[in-house]
């Protein structure tokens, strides 16, 4: 055990998927196609979604579901519109709302939940605010039927970044299906890997074909006949180059979808494996006298293990990732940490809603180890181990 190595996280392949990329190859069809569309129809039937799009990553994920939402006929999304965002997560999740000319309102977390400070959320919620994005970090749901109670008869539209959370339920629902729009990624580190690539999920017919346009180039190629957005001319030829949206080119490959297809049929094994190595992190470290873990609400799929070290500690965060990384424990920021420490965050339009005190202690004070689809038992009773003093 003494030189067991504990990285964040392992691959998730095996010859399946290299299978399924050979194949591809051998068609010599490599760009958006069947696998694309099939990889699709399996997300939604297995999140319980009416539509899904694939997308290169979960960033760009974000970033069509915030422009979506400007050419919404629905929604009309304009420029300086309030969109609430928490003080922790990654940055991608917060540049989309800038690109798209929106202001944030920052809102504090919950030191144990490491989402909303309901609270915090429920006071920061006025007659400006248009969205909410909601992250459920690290695997765990947010308490939905809480925010649904804050927004109830106002005109708010949730936008609910679940990069971190695939598999996730809340009251038997899975996460990314409680908003309007729901992203996930399936970048390596993640649940599931497709090398790069994510999802857009949602049950809005007009958003859906708003974001097909959007995710290549604005054309009208990929909008079925009858949509939402725009009345097709009767001679396909008009429409294979008919730009109506200002779009972006985001679109994956059938490479990545042909792999998201096998790693798809494995995901509730992996998501067993990664609960059960969080119920052996749980009894090793519920109590612990300087460390605190994440409260899990509802059923989390246990992105990862967050600590955070006690106010009462007589060691610091410092020393613990140097003796960790000592003894081959790869550690990291719990995310990316209070969001408005990063220098990009200069370049943003925004304000903080009352103050991020607990986003500034986590900053200070809390790490990250992984979890993964392996058994990590001897991993982790390592982990206690060094941790012991």
């Amino acid at each position: 055990m003494k030189n067991l190595r504990y990285p964040l996280t392992h691959d998730s392949w095996d010859k399946k998927e290299i299978i399924a990329i050979n194949k591809v190859i051998k068609s010599n069809k490599f760009t958006m196609g069947e696998n694309v569309k099939k990889f699709e129809r399996k997300f939604s039937d297995f999140i319980g979604s009416k539509y899904s799009v694939m997308v290169n990553s979960g960033s760009s994920a974000n970033l069509l579901s915030f422009a979506s939402l400007i050419y919404s006929k629905k929604y009309n999304f304009k420029k300086n519109d309030e969109i609430i965002v928490p003080a922790l997560s990654w940055s991608t999740s917060y540049s989309p709302i800038h690109q798209m000319g929106f202001k944030m309102k920052i809102v504090d977390i919950d030191q144990e939940t490491l989402n909303y400070d309901l609270d915090q959320l429920k006071k920061a919620v006025t007659k400006n605010t248009k969205a909410i994005l909601v992250v459920n970090v690290l695997g765990n749901p947010n308490n939905f039927r809480a925010i649904n109670k804050i927004i109830k008869n106002k005109k708010i539209v949730i936008i609910e970044d679940n990069c971190e959370s695939l598999g996730s339920q809340f009251g038997n629902k899975f996460l990314g299906t409680f908003g309007e729009l729901g992203t996930f990624s399936f970048f390596y580190s993640h649940h599931i890997s497709t090398i790069e690539g994510g999802m857009i999920v949602t049950n809005n017919r007009e958003l859906y074909h708003i974001i097909l346009s959007l995710r290549a180039h604005g054309w009208t190629r990929d909008l079925p006949n009858k949509n939402e957005i725009y009345e097709k001319k009767t001679q396909n030829f008009d429409e294979l180059f008919n730009f109506i949206l200002p779009g972006y080119n985001l679109r994956s490959t059938e490479i990545n979808a042909s792999v998201g297809l096998e790693q798809l049929k494995k995901l509730n094994k992996f998501i067993i494996q990664r609960r059960k190595n969080a119920d052996i992190f749980k009894k090793l470290f519920q109590n612990h006298k300087y460390i605190k873990i994440q409260k899990e609400i509802g059923k989390s799929s246990w992105f990862g293990f967050s600590l955070i070290v006690k106010k009462n500690s007589t060691i610091n965060r410092n020393t613990i990732i140097k003796l960790l990384t000592k003894n081959n424990i790869e550690v990291r920021p719990i995310i990316a940490g209070n969001i408005v420490t990063h220098q990009f965050a200069k370049y943003m339009n925004y304000k903080i809603y009352n103050k991020l005190s607990n986003a500034d202690y986590l900053n200070k004070n809390g790490f990250f180890v992984g979890n993964s689809h392996k058994n990590l038992k001897y991993e982790l009773k390592k982990l206690r181990k060094i941790l012991d003093f």
